[in-house]
């Protein structure tokens, strides 16, 4: 092999590594950056092949994919003196690949850190029954505050979710007593509330009962034919209000007949009529 076919080989060999070194596969969910003798060119790369002069530039991929992180358990107290032990899950993606790129050195780690603390600072800003009831309240001011301080970095927090709570098992036992308590207040609420409504239609129907005294005659037959339908030995007899009312009247004395004002009392012996004539 002559000199020149020596030269052309080695310049085949490193225009193949040239190539294999400049050419980039950009994904549809990614964007690429590149930098030049360590300047960041202004534009980003889309989608589809894209050419470098390699070893001048440097190609990053960037991915625009929603990523999701989990916030290990922490052990927090709550506004009203209560430690719990709260695991979240987090989801994020670049909105903007340069700042992800420039403004922070690993994204992925510095969002989860910052994950934590501020899950460890706002829900100690609540009580425990307003994690435990208001669950969106909590993580919507999460959400807020993570991204707030990610958007900086070009990340966008989109959702931040309470995965479980712990708490101790004393308080479990007083959420139950108190959850039984309000569930018996209930049911004695609702009891009173039956009893007030049949109250009032009972005095509805005794109005409607009362304006005619055979209704109360007819209701009493009803009465005997719904204690037949059983099959039973029990014998009902309605005895009427009137004749109850009769007989107590017999057992009080008779009064004595009052002499009215007007009325001549008995007739005095009458005297004598003296005559006019001597």
């Amino acid at each position: 092999m002559g000199f020149g076919e020596t030269v052309l080989a080695i310049a085949v060999v490193l225009f193949v590594i040239w190539l294999f070194n400049s050419i980039y596969v950009v994904k549809e969910w990614e964007r690429g950056v590149i930098l030049r003798l360590g300047r960041m060119l202004p534009g980003i790369k889309g989608a589809g092949v894209r050419v470098v002069v390699w070893p001048i530039d440097r190609f990053y991929r960037i991915s625009l994919r929603i990523d999701t992180i989990e916030i290990p358990p922490q052990d927090i107290i709550t506004r009203d003196n209560i430690s719990v032990k709260i695991n979240a899950v987090c989801y994020f993606r670049v909105v903007d690949p340069k700042l992800a790129l420039s403004a922070i050195q690993n994204y992925l780690y510095a969002t989860t850190q910052l994950a934590q603390t501020t899950l460890r600072s706002i829900v100690g800003q609540f009580e425990l029954d307003e994690i435990l009831s208001q669950r969106d309240k909590v993580n919507e001011k999460l959400q807020l505050i993570l991204d707030q301080d990610t958007e900086p970095w070009g990340i966008k927090v989109t959702k931040v979710e309470l995965k479980q709570v712990d708490i101790p098992a004393d308080m479990q036992r007083a959420i139950a007593r108190q959850a039984e308590a309000e569930r018996e207040r209930r049911a004695k609420v609702i009891a009173a509330d039956g009893e007030f409504q049949a109250s009032a239609k009972l005095s509805e129907a005794a109005e409607v009962l009362s304006k005619n005294p055979v209704s109360v005659q007819l209701r009493y037959l009803q009465t005997l034919i719904d204690i037949g339908i059983d099959k039973n030995t029990t014998i009902v007899f309605p005895l009427p209000l009137d004749m109850i009312s009769f007989l107590r009247g017999m057992g009080t004395p008779l009064a004595a007949p009052a002499v009215a004002g007007g009325l001549p009392g008995p007739s005095a012996p009458a005297s004598p009529a003296t005559s006019g004539q001597k």
